[in-house]
């Protein structure tokens, strides 16, 4: 494990597609967060989709080239940060799926596995930094914030991810977190679901916007923007003054 203050620890950030194009704040919070933990973390340009909803969808033929173009832009010795629980279980654990059929790319993808890390994961696992984040955030005295927190499918069904966030956020003094019911079960997102099985979504997104209600906070905090923007929705739609937030947000208010 390496130290939060070590400022040799060199990282790239790989932002997913949906905060490119939908919410690119989430990606300079995480940016923000990462580097006032000492994090040496740089942004390859060359980087496109992962290919998770081509091959989430079977068209893996598809879905292939993307894969391979991330081996190629992310390939080296840094860690690799994702600020998505979907995308980093695609690379970390579907790509030696994806690739059974080709064992030399299939073991370029083994070899980089371990390389990647969901945000929470890596500020917890690898930096250890709960503790310097806390310290931050009571140096900050930010304005108070109650939040429930919605675990995301691959966080913990993939990477089993479930202790993580919430570390991070009890780590936070400016912030009260407040679980909901049925925290662990999906949102009805799960990418073109939502689009193929509507009402079956929308139930389960009405589902999760009346927990979300009981748990009486002012913010829904998620690990991935995808989820976020779906739950968001369903929250305007009912005008539920409660915002929707993803953790690198919440961290990033905290310690500024």
């Amino acid at each position: 494990m390496a130290s939060s203050s070590d400022r040799r620890t060199s990282a790239s950030l790989f932002v997913t597609c949906i905060i490119d194009q939908l919410s690119p704040e989430v990606g300079e919070s995480t940016v923000r967060v990462l580097r006032r933990l000492g994090v040496d973390l740089d942004f390859p340009m060359a980087q496109t989709c992962c290919g998770q909803p081509a091959f989430n969808s079977g068209h893996w033929s598809e879905a292939k080239p993307l894969a391979r173009k991330f081996l190629d832009t992310f390939k080296g010795d840094k860690y690799i940060v994702i600020p998505s629980g979907s995308c980093a279980s695609m690379v970390r654990i579907f790509y030696g799926e994806l690739f059974h059929d080709e064992p030399e790319t299939a073991a370029r993808a083994a070899k980089l596995a371990p390389k990647v890390f969901e945000l929470s994961e890596f500020l917890v696992d690898v930096l250890g930094a709960p503790a310097t984040i806390g310290e931050l955030a009571s140096a900050a005295k930010r304005e108070h914030l109650s939040v429930t927190y919605h675990e995301t499918c691959h966080l913990r069904r993939e990477l089993g991810a479930m202790t993580q966030s919430r570390a991070l956020l009890n780590a936070l003094p400016n912030v009260t977190l407040t679980e909901m019911k049925q925290s662990e079960v999906c949102c009805g997102f799960g990418g073109t679901f939502a689009v193929k099985y509507s009402d079956i979504s929308g139930a389960m997104l009405n589902d999760k916007v009346n927990y979300i209600k009981d748990a009486g906070a002012r913010a829904v905090v998620a690990c991935d923007s995808s989820c976020l923007m779906h739950i968001g929705g369903g929250l305007d739609k009912q005008r539920v003054p409660v915002r929707p937030l993803h953790l690198a947000q919440v961290l990033d208010q905290a310690m500024s």
